[in-house]
């Protein structure tokens, strides 16, 4: 890669136009997956692939060929090519030869866009930044990293799982997937950037679907991640989850449904950390900060109080686990070839910075080493571990009891407590509304009157960040990790959001979507004791 680097750069670096940075990047994937449904095999296989993506950039680190033009959107995919998997140097400089080739003609018809551009259209103040920034180059050999993995053990584990699923008669569908992967990633530039580092992740997933009988789809998951085959969970671990989804799944299904609502709401750790990450991660990512199709919600609030002062949010991708759990957003360099950085957002409610890629702000001129893509995708700036501390804390009790106290004051006999959150999305572009939607799955009414909570469902969390970011009252006093995969205009890539339990003074809850379809007419076969034939 550095030899057939130094060749091309030393030709295009002296053509018209010149290329003035050009980077190579080669990532090794090896992928083992085993998938099981309702106590069968569904699917078990292992791939090996080579991912060949080749940047040439011609113009200046002011003005390039990707320089946004007008309100058109830019192309997120990359339009990177598959490397022979043979350890064969001739044949992979010559694929690097031909994808340099084609990278550098396509460069230079988008310049002739961008400069033509830059006669008829009017130039935000943030658009006049530079399209990319001068790295100092970073030189690190890590170790290759590899999975031997045995499907035959997953192969009957995914069968068990399932199988337990369908104990009860609630369950419809379930699915247990174990995956395993081990990505080496290779790269060089011109700037003299030459980096080899592995990573290896391991994760179990589990999934279960039912219908209440309105027609309302019910869906349960849960996740466990590790980085050594040591440190799979146990049968017993696993079985109580699944177990735990069983009686979860049961409850919702027989769950009145809530009102539309605007109230008092308590978000537990991992639920709080969900919807840090959609309310204020996406917008603190820097690139969209000078798109003038984005909304730029905090584009002019640095040194602003956007939050309570006694919240703080970095994002640090340098951190592998916390509290002895992985943290899945940990890199130890991003996919532009800076090294990741632990980066303080928010200091005491006051706005510091943002997440940066490559691509500069005005008055923000270098990466902090936060340009992530899914493979076949182009950087962007994106969250790894975010993480938010507080340091106005209560016990569980304590908040609870503040919950109670808030709906009192508001005349409402009950407030919400959000114990766990699918995900959601959120708006930020300036077409639309700017505002966040998140999906709770495990909803409780905490009554005034002091009767027990009632599971509910139905509802989605909706709102407007700046309104609803300034509503936290108070933060638990312990720190629940939620780990996952976002996906944002550079693709899917892994993420962890740290946060302790939130008590928000009004939050506003809309009706959920729905199914009109009715749960089936018959009971599954194991629990019909009219259906024959059940053992083979």
């Amino acid at each position: 890669m550095q030899t057939e680097l130094d060749r091309s750069f030393a030709a295009l670096s002296k053509s018209d136009p010149p290329a003035y940075f050009i980077s190579y990047t080669v990532a090794d994937r090896q992928d083992t997956e085993v998938s099981g449904s309702n106590g069968a095999l569904l699917s078990s296989a292992t791939s090996h692939v080579r991912w060949l993506e080749v940047q040439t950039r011609v113009g200046s680190y002011q003005l390039d060929d990707t320089h946004k033009v007008g309100d058109r959107q830019p192309s997120w995919t990359s339009p990177g090519t598959s490397a022979t998997l043979d350890d064969d140097i001739p044949v992979l400089r010559r694929e690097i030869w031909r994808e340099t080739d084609r990278q550098y003609r396509a460069a230079v018809q988008a310049l002739i866009k961008v400069k033509t551009s830059q006669q008829v259209e009017v130039q935000t103040a943030e658009g006049n930044a530079p399209d990319f920034s001068h790295e100092e180059p970073h030189t690190f050999i890590g170790p290759r990293v590899e999975i031997h993995v045995d499907r035959t053990p997953w192969e009957e584990r995914v069968r068990r799982y399932t199988a337990a699923f369908s104990s009860s008669p609630a369950v419809l569908n379930s699915i247990a997937t174990f995956s395993a992967l081990g990505m080496n990633q290779y790269q060089v530039n011109s700037e003299g950037t030459k980096l080899a580092f592995g990573q290896v992740h391991y994760r179990l997933e589990l999934y279960v679907q039912s219908k209440a009988p309105d027609g309302m789809d019910i869906n349960r998951y849960a996740n466990f991640d590790w980085l050594g085959p040591k440190d799979a969970p146990s049968d017993k671990t696993v079985m109580a989850a699944v177990q735990r989804l069983i009686k979860e799944t049961e409850a919702l299904d027989q769950a009145p449904l809530v009102d539309p609502f605007a109230g008092p709401a308590l978000l537990t750790g991992r639920a709080a950390a969900v919807f840090f990450h959609e309310v204020f991660g996406h917008r603190a990512e820097g690139f969209r900060q000078k798109d003038i199709n984005e909304g730029q919600t905090f584009t002019s609030k640095i040194g602003q109080q956007i939050l309570p002062d006694f919240i703080s949010i970095k994002d640090d991708p340098t951190e592998a686990t916390l509290n002895g759990e992985m943290l899945l957003g940990n890199y130890p360099f991003d996919d532009e070839g800076v090294p990741a950085q632990d980066v303080v957002l928010v200091d005491h409610g006051i706005l510091k910075t943002f997440l940066m890629s490559r691509s500069p702000l005005v008055g923000i001129p270098h990466s902090n080493g936060h340009g992530r893509r899914q493979l076949g995708y182009v950087p962007v700036a994106r969250q790894g571990n975010l993480i938010i501390t507080s340091t106005h804390t209560f016990t569980d009790a304590q908040l609870r009891a503040q919950l109670i106290g808030l709906a009192k004051q508001q005349g409402k006999s009950f407030g919400l407590l959000i114990d766990d959150i699918a995900g959601g999305f959120t708006f930020t572009g300036r077409a639309q509304p700017q505002a966040f939607q998140v999906t709770p799955l495990v909803v409780y009414k905490v009554f005034t009157d002091g009767r027990p909570d009632q599971l509910v469902r139905g509802v989605n969390i909706v709102g407007t960040p700046l309104v609803s970011l300034t509503h936290i009252v108070a933060t638990g006093d312990k720190e629940e990790i939620f780990n996952g995969y976002c996906g944002a205009e550079s693709g899917s890539v892994p993420v962890s959001a740290v946060s302790p339990a939130i008590l928000i003074s009004e939050m506003e809850f809309a009706k959920k979507e729905t199914s009109t379809d009715k749960p089936p007419i018959l009971p599954p076969p194991a629990h019909d004791p009219e259906a024959k034939g059940q053992q083979p």
